[in-house]
């Protein structure tokens, strides 16, 4: 296991005072790493898990050649260019068994969807294209083709193909794919878990009188709300105080039991360094300055379980808990800071990412789209800046955006409005009404 030392060492021009955007990705994916151990999960409970291994195909899909629409199945060889076509119609296909009865030339089949189609046809016509007479059937000419609305066998699946690849999120598509091969079970990593807290004397948990310069926490909330999206267990630690015995114990509870800690507040320079002397006191941590906004305070570390052993807080800790983590091992750590847009801002560009690669998937960040910006946007090359901003379509189809307004960073409204941020890169100037600008969309994330 590397150091974040090492780790730093490897990244060209790495400064933690002054490190953009695009950096931090790259030492979040050289620090963290996917979990191993796998559970076998019926289809009903898979939803959100990661596969941890291929799921081969054990059957055809379909099994058989089929109808892909009512109508009637016959030979198209016999179509003929500006001719119509009369078919006698010998028998009815219905789905989910064979028609055993032979088709001569001349002749059709009336075909359900779905149904099995006979042998030596190979074209099926809809029966709203179709004249039907007493005896059969006319087909207009020009109107169909041989192989129309014929389904293959083995057109989705072959037996013995891949149908879901190791490392994909398994989604509503995927779990009814599964289904279909007849698989009551898919084999998936094991959930996450990620401990969370927020730090500060200021902060009122729900509930809590009201005091005079103290203000409700709603970091714990959106977190949480992003955590349980994102599938992982939730450990919920409630609100630490500015007090070096409580965060240790809060950190000790947490490295004991989860994968990944994310903390809000304590990170930014000024501010009381209760925090900072514990992560360090108990891990390998970085505190950075990224060139961002919002969101430009954070820390990146590891809690070393070994660590934990020389905490006067470990066997009091230990002994009260039901949940401790099975296998022994580092917690990675993410002390994001304490401004409400700027937590969701770092867990989505940064944090979010990282867990999908503990999680084992393969795909680790959303794709951003390309959208008109509709006002201009004042932005100085040198950081990236995650604006909060409300797509809509354009007359013409396109995606277009407009910013949320105020973009301060406690301005948690704004976050609501939007449906997406606007993402100005690190070397990218002001933008001009009109300027394509890429955008992160919020759908299934916040």
């Amino acid at each position: 296991m590397k150091t974040l030392e090492q780790i730093a060492s490897e990244l060209a021009g790495y400064d933690p005072q002054a490190l953009s955007a695009d950096m931090v990705g790259s030492f979040l994916a050289k620090l963290v790493e996917p979990v191993t151990d796998v559970e076998d999960t019926a289809i009903f409970a898979a939803l959100g898990r990661v596969l941890a291994s291929d799921v081969i195909s054990p059957v055809s899909v379909p099994p058989h050649d089929n109808s892909a629409m009512d109508g009637y199945a016959f030979d198209g060889a016999q179509l003929k260019p500006d001719e119509t076509l009369t078919l006698k119609v010998v028998g009815t296909a219905l789905a989910g068994k064979a028609w055993a009865g032979s088709v001569a030339q001349g002749e059709c089949v009336k075909i359900m969807t779905g149904a099995i189609m006979p042998a030596g046809l190979n074209t099926v016509a809809p029966q709203e294209l179709v004249s039907v007479q007493a005896q059969g059937i006319t087909v207009p000419a020009n109107v169909l083709s041989l192989g129309d609305n014929r389904r293959f066998k083995g057109e989705d699946l072959m037996q013995g193909q891949p149908a879901l690849r190791k490392g994909e999120l398994l989604t509503p598509a995927a779990l009814g794919l599964v289904a279909s091969l007849g698989l009551k079970t898919v084999p998936v990593l094991r959930r996450l878990k990620v401990a969370y807290f927020s730090t500060g004397d200021e902060i009122l948990s729900l509930g809590e009188p009201p005091r005079e310069g103290a203000v409700f926490d709603s970091n714990r909330y959106t977190v949480f709300g992003l955590l349980t999206r994102l599938g992982v267990e939730v450990i919920d630690l409630g609100v630490v105080r500015d007090a070096p015995e409580a965060l240790e114990v809060a950190f000790v509870q947490a490295a004991l039991q989860a994968d990944a800690i994310i903390t809000s507040g304590g990170v930014s320079v000024g501010e009381a360094d209760y925090t900072k002397a514990m992560m360090k006191k108990l891990g390998d941590v970085a505190f950075w300055k990224i060139a961002m906004r919002p969101g430009r305070p954070m820390a990146v570390g590891r809690i070393s379980y070994d660590k934990l052993a020389s905490s006067a807080y470990q066997s009091s800790v230990s002994s009260s808990q039901n949940h401790t983590k099975s296998t022994p091992h580092d917690a990675i750590l993410f002390g994001l800071p304490g401004n409400p847009v700027a937590v969701m801002v770092t867990f989505l560009a940064f944090v979010r990412p990282a867990l999908l690669r503990m999680m084992g998937a393969t795909a680790s960040a959303p794709p951003l789209l390309k959208a008109q910006s509709l006002e201009p946007i004042r932005k100085k090359p040198g950081r990236t800046e995650y604006q909060r901003g409300v797509v809509s379509t354009a007359p013409d189809g396109s995606l277009q955006v407009k910013t949320t307004g105020n973009q301060g960073s406690g301005v948690l409204s704004s976050m609501v409005q939007a449906n997406g941020l606007i993402v100005l890169h690190h070397a990218q100037g002001h933008v001009t009404p009109g300027d394509a600008v890429d955008v992160m969309m919020f759908d299934g994330v916040v």
